[in-house]
């Protein structure tokens, strides 16, 4: 019997901690690409994960039956990538290295093209989301890859459904204009 996200947020309330394995077991693959994506490499990525599953584990308590548990671990999950992406940059100063990254998009498509000609692509895209706002990037990731609303993103980012619509049509068109200048060149 597979138990809902509320029934396992009940079990390790009660003292079960062991019940939140099937919590990182269930998130941790989807939120783990969406948090490469963002913070740009899997290593700062699996540690922005880990802290947020840490974090959600301590706020159990405040986490509120009413709301999909997943939209409230993943909020937790974009303030880690925030705060990771923001570590890096005042210690480096230079974009995160996108080559690790995948992109969900490039991964559906790769079952159509050969290998190397895929791996290029997804390469070539890896660095013209890099080359995005953080802003933007988090938008689009978020609309795209992982298949939320604007009103679902809303939620995770605070920011406002019309201002989220102009990130990820910026986003778009920023994006088109960066890989049209890898194709002329």
């Amino acid at each position: 019997m597979t138990l809902t996200d509320d029934q396992v947020v009940r079990r390790v309330l009660a003292g079960d901690a062991d019940a939140y394995a099937t919590i990182v077991d269930r998130y941790h693959d989807r939120y783990a690409r969406y948090a490469v994506q963002l913070v740009g490499n899997r290593e700062d990525a699996e540690e922005a994960l880990q802290d947020a599953f840490v974090r959600a584990y301590r706020a159990l308590g405040r986490y509120e039956a009413r709301e999909r548990f997943g939209g409230w671990l993943l909020r937790i999950v974009v303030n880690e990538c925030r705060t990771m992406t923001a570590r890096r940059r005042r210690h480096d100063h230079r974009f995160p290295d996108c080559d690790e990254a995948t992109w969900a998009t490039a991964e559906r498509d790769a079952a159509t093209g050969h290998p190397s000609e895929v791996a290029a692509e997804r390469e070539e895209l890896n660095r013209a989301l890099a080359r995005l706002p953080v802003d933007q990037r988090e938008a689009l990731l978020l609309k795209y890859v992982e298949e939320l609303s604007y009103d679902e993103i809303a939620v995770v980012t605070g920011a406002g459904t019309s201002a989220l619509k102009m990130r990820v049509k910026r986003a778009c068109a920023r994006l088109r204009e960066i890989l049209q200048e890898a194709v002329c060149v």
